[in-house]
C-alpha cells in the first residue's frame, strides 16, 4: 500500500471534514433546532462499530428513529428522520469521526461489533483501511445488494484504492444524492455470517 497516498489522504480526510464541519454548522443547529419542535430529544444515534484493524470506536449519526426500541419499527419512524436518512444527511456527524482519526471519507461502510465474529478470513481484508461514509460497495448498488457481494467490492476497494478511485467514488455518491432514490436501508437483512461456515475465522481477542 502507497505510504504517500495514505499520508495524503489523512491529511486531505481532515481538512476536508474541518471545513464542512464549518461551512454546514449551520445545518447541525438548523437539524438540531428541528429535533427540539418535534419533541425528539435524543439528537444523535451512538453505536460501536469496528474500524481499521477491526478496533471498535463510537460511530456518530443523526438519530432517525426514535429511541425506545422496544417499539415496531412503523412506530418508531418520524419525519425528521426519514427526511434524513432519505438524504444521507443522517450521516454528517461522521465528520467528528474522520477528525479523531477513525474514518475516512472513503472506504468501507464501518460495520457493528456484534458482527465481529461472522467474518470469513477474506471478509476480514476489508479492515485493512479505515472505514468511510462513502464507499465503493455504497455506489455500486449499497442496500440493494447481497452481503457478499458487499464484501467483494470493498475487497476492491482494498487492492485498487488510489487517488483516482477515491475521487470517482466521490463524484458518483453524489450523483447518487442528486438522484434522490428510495431509501431501503431499513429494509436490508442483517449480516448473518459467512455463506461458507468452513472459512470462518475466530473472533480476535
Amino acid at each position: 500500500m502507497n505510504s504517500t497516498y495514505l499520508f495524503i489522504k489523512g491529511l486531505a480526510d481532515t481538512l476536508a471534514a474541518a471545513i464542512l464541519l464549518v461551512l454546514l454548522s449551520w445545518l447541525f443547529l438548523l437539524v438540531g433546532l428541528l429535533y427540539l419542535l418535534t419533541g425528539e430529544r435524543s439528537l444523535f444515534f451512538r453505536q460501536e462499530r469496528l474500524g481499521r484493524n477491526e478496533k471498535a470506536f463510537t460511530l456518530y449519526k443523526f438519530r432517525t428513529l426514535k429511541a425506545n426500541e422496544h417499539l415496531p419499527l412503523d412506530k418508531r419512524k418520524f419525519t425528521l428522520g426519514s427526511f434524513l436518512r432519505y438524504l444521507s444527511l443522517d450521516e454528517l456527524p461522521q465528520l467528528w469521526n474522520i477528525l479523531k482519526g477513525e474514518m475516512s471519507l472513503v472506504g468501507p461502510r464501518p460495520l457493528p461489533v456484534t458482527y465481529q465474529p461472522l467474518f470469513s478470513a477474506e471478509q476480514r481484508k476489508r479492515f485493512t483501511v479505515k472505514p468511510g461514509i462513502t464507499g465503493w460497495a455504497q455506489v455500486n448498488g449499497r442496500h440493494g445488494i447481497p452481503w457478499e457481494r458487499k464484501f467483494e467490492l470493498d475487497n476492491w476497494y482494498v487492492d485498487h484504492q488510489s487517488f483516482r478511485v477515491d475521487l470517482r467514488i466521490i463524484f458518483k455518491t453524489i450523483v447518487l444524492l442528486l438522484s434522490f432514490k428510495k431509501d431501503i436501508s431499513l429494509e436490508e437483512e442483517p449480516f448473518q455470517g459467512s455463506t461458507d461456515p468452513s472459512t470462518l475465522t475466530p473472533d480476535p481477542q
